[in-house]
């Protein structure tokens, strides 16, 4: 699938989203300078994550490219004014995409899928460790190049490549800024699937679409009670156990699953 924006990119780029079923697209908007961040895209990307988090009817989202490349970057003189005067690019009170739980923003709650393909640097390795699951295009191309520019690598590299790839593995290229292609992207677990380039968003749409076939509240209790675990440890996730099974036991969808399995059917869940 070669998904096509639904407007023309304005030369400051710009975020595209569209709904499909309970999936939200939402696409890196920017081809002409291979969706090199602007400051509005990245406060469109913060409120495509927001109407996400909080559209009843969208249960996924899906970040991806239009055009060849997944991301370029930073565009270094559209931001460069705004990184000196330590502005925030993003407003406060929406869902911050690194999720890196930064004061005054919300996290985002509904699982993402990333497809990347072409280039992917810097922010946009970021954006992909800050999701759930990523999709590779086989060709793919990585660079977490900020010491190269004289920047340390902001929005979460720092603290996901490690913990993913362990420490020798991430300083390698944290600290050198050098390339690195998607088996090795897959080896040291930054993705979690390589395809070839023309089937990227097809597969992570499909990955999307199981995720939504699922029991909405149960999802999101699943991941936010994983990365609890990751981030807190293994007692803070079992601390929230009870609580969690009391909302789940009362909820309409926990019925329904059971009433599925008795019947031998496919669920039919609401999110309720």
């Amino acid at each position: 699938m070669d998904l096509q924006a639904t407007t023309p990119a304005p030369p400051q780029g710009c975020i595209d989203t569209q709904a499909a079923g309970n999936v939200l697209l939402i696409g890196i908007n920017r081809p002409a300078k291979r969706n090199g961040w602007t400051p509005d895209m990245f406060r469109q990307l913060a409120e495509a994550y927001t109407r996400l988090d909080d559209d009843p009817g969208l249960r996924v989202g899906v970040l991806h490219a239009i055009g060849d490349h997944f991301t370029a970057g930073l565009d270094m003189p559209a931001v460069q004014a705004h990184l000196e005067r330590g502005e925030r690019l993003v407003p406060e009170g929406l869902v911050e995409p690194h999720d890196i739980g930064l004061p005054g923003y919300r996290r985002r709650a509904k699982p993402m899928v990333v497809a990347v393909k072409g280039i992917c640097l810097t922010v946009g390795i970021e954006l992909m460790l800050g999701a759930d699951i990523v999709v590779a295009g086989e060709d793919c191309r990585f660079s977490q190049k900020e010491v190269q520019r004289g920047l340390m690598p902001g929005g979460g590299a720092t603290l996901r490549m490690a913990e993913r790839a362990g420490l020798g593995n991430a300083m390698l290229y944290l600290l050198t800024g050098d390339e690195f292609d998607a088996p090795t992207a897959l080896r040291l677990n930054f993705v979690q699937k390589l395809v070839p380039n023309a089937r990227v968003l097809d597969e992570a749409l499909a990955i999307a679409q199981r995720i939504a076939a699922q029991a909405p509240l149960a999802v999101m209790a699943t991941r936010q009670n994983t990365l609890k675990a990751v981030e807190e440890g293994p007692a803070a996730a079992v601390a929230d156990f009870p609580a969690i099974r009391d909302r789940i036991f009362a909820s309409e969808d926990w019925a329904e699953g059971v009433r599925s399995f008795v019947e031998k059917r496919q669920a039919r869940f609401t999110g309720r």
